[in-house]
């Protein structure tokens, strides 16, 4: 069985005020994760605001994490970008710092067709010996990741896995029994809600962005899942589900990625794990009042007193 299983949080990248990224604040936030019994961290994804930063952050980034990591868990990178080659240099930098694997979405931008993403993903195989992870994400690249296409790639060999973050669970169950029999697969959904639900179908994993404030919630829902205990995972699930609403306490004002990831970065600003909220440019950080009902939420969910 693959080893990348389990919660693999898609972890917040922490920004001083002048937008640099803020290492001592990143470095709590990977130890918050692996401390919490995470069983992989994935850097550079959506949640990581991977596309905000230029290839000399990236490249710091991805070494710091795996400086910091050291092998105590998976380390996954996301070396997304609109099109194969950039997506190819980013893999190679990857790989050279020690990533376990690479995330990699359709192209973006360019409107591709699914023979067209079937041979992005193979070129990217043919180009660098480390193993590669889809990820499905309709809503920032304006494409889907067809059922036929992930499975042909993961027969193929040229992916490992999938992360699944397009809301389309019907599609996603139909993946999970078309390759039940490839033990070497792993299939992970990117929700935050319905986790419990997508875990009795047979998913191997699941990436919330939540778990970067609440790690322990969700190893303990996964922990719950893997023992049979159904009531006590749909529980926890419901329990990540009230803190979950923080994501929209800033909306209209946001856009609705700032407003998620956002608030993220403000409940752990109010948990102590980062420095400040701030949000790459042009998102909008959440303003004062918008923290204290996040804060009140999280105070809801018992994280703090």
């Amino acid at each position: 069985m693959t080893k990348f299983k389990g919660v693999v949080p898609p972890v917040v990248t922490p920004l001083n005020p002048d937008l640099t990224v803020d290492y001592p604040s990143y470095t709590r936030v990977l130890e918050h994760l692996i401390d919490a019994g995470c069983h992989g961290v994935f850097v550079l994804g959506s949640t990581s605001e991977v596309i905000f930063h230029d290839e000399k952050t990236r490249r710091d980034i991805i070494e710091h994490s795996a400086k910091v990591v050291n092998g105590r868990v998976p380390l996954i990178v996301g070396v997304i970008d609109p099109t194969t080659d950039r997506v190819i240099a980013h893999a190679k930098v990857a790989k050279a710092a020690g990533a376990d694997a690479v995330v990699v979405t359709a192209p973006f931008y360019t409107v591709t067709s699914q023979s067209e993403i079937l041979d992005h993903f193979r070129y990217i195989r043919d180009a660098v010996d480390v193993p590669l992870v889809a990820y499905d994400i309709p809503v920032c690249v304006h494409i889907k990741l067809q059922r036929q296409t992930v499975v042909t790639l993961a027969r193929e060999g040229a992916i490992i896995g999938l992360k699944d973050s397009s809301g389309d669970d019907g599609n996603f169950r139909y993946a999970l029994l078309d390759l039940a029999e490839h033990k070497d697969v792993f299939l992970m959904t990117g929700s935050e809600i319905v986790v419990d639900n997508v875990l009795q179908m047979g998913a191997h994993g699941v990436v919330p962005g939540l778990a970067n404030v609440d790690p322990h919630g969700y190893v303990r829902l996964w922990d719950h899942a893997q023992a049979g205990n159904w009531e006590a995972a749909r529980k926890e699930q419901e329990r990540l589900c009230r803190l979950f609403e923080m994501v929209w306490v800033s909306l209209p004002r946001t856009s609705a990625g700032s407003a998620g990831v956002g608030a993220f970065k403000t409940a752990m600003r109010a948990l102590g794990v980062i420095a400040t909220n701030t949000m790459a440019r042009p998102q909008r950080s959440l303003n004062a009042d918008e923290a204290v009902k996040v804060e009140e939420i999280v105070r809801a969910a018992g994280l703090v007193s």
